[in-house]
C-alpha cells in the first residue's frame, strides 16, 4: 500500500523545512555566536540530501497529479527559501493539487509519457522504486559535493 500523494509530498515538504531550520540554527552558531561550525557541516549535509529528495518527490507527485509546468516550477522553487515548502504544500492542498490517490498505480490510468511510465513502474514495484530513489538521491548528492557549495566560504 502506498501513502497517498498528499502524505508523501507533505512528509518531504516538512522534512525539507525542518532541515532548513536546523541549518539556519547551525549558521547562527557559526556566524552569530562563533561557537562552532559543526551545525553547518552536519545540518548542511542533511539539508542537501533532503533538498534533493524533496525535488525528486515533487517531480514524482507532479507527474501523477498532472501539475502544470507553473505548479511544478513553484513546487521546486519552494525548496530554495527557508520554510517555503510548507507554504507551497498548503497552497497545493487548497488548490486540489494533492487530491486523490495514485492514478498511475496498477489498475489506474495508462501512462502516456516517459515520466508517467517511470511513475507507473515505481508504483508497481515499490521495493525497487525505494531502492532507485535512495540511489538517485545518493548519486545527486555526490554530484553536488563534487560541484561544491553554492558560494565559497572562509
Amino acid at each position: 500500500m502506498h501513502p497517498r500523494p498528499l502524505t508523501l509530498f507533505r512528509f518531504f515538504a516538512v522534512a525539507e523545512a525542518i532541515t532548513w531550520t536546523l541549518l539556519l540554527l547551525g549558521m547562527v552558531l557559526k556566524y552569530g555566536s562563533r561557537t562552532t561550525d559543526l551545525g553547518v557541516r552536519v545540518f548542511g549535509m542533511a539539508h542537501g540530501v533532503v533538498f534533493i529528495a524533496y525535488c525528486l518527490v515533487t517531480l514524482f507527485v507532479a507527474t501523477n497529479q498532472r501539475w502544470s509546468a507553473k505548479h511544478l516550477g513553484l513546487g521546486l522553487l519552494a525548496a530554495i527559501p527557508p520554510l517555503a515548502t510548507i507554504a507551497f504544500d498548503r497552497m497545493a492542498e487548497r488548490a486540489g493539487l494533492l487530491d486523490g490517490g495514485w492514478r498511475l498505480a496498477p489498475g489506474g490510468d495508462r501512462p502516456a509519457t516517459p515520466p508517467e511510465r517511470a511513475v507507473a513502474w515505481s508504483l508497481a514495484r515499490p521495493g525497487a522504486a525505494a531502492l532507485s530513489f535512495v540511489v538517485a538521491v545518493a548519486v545527486l548528492t555526490a554530484v553536488a559535493l563534487l560541484v561544491g557549495p553554492p558560494a565559497a566560504s572562509s
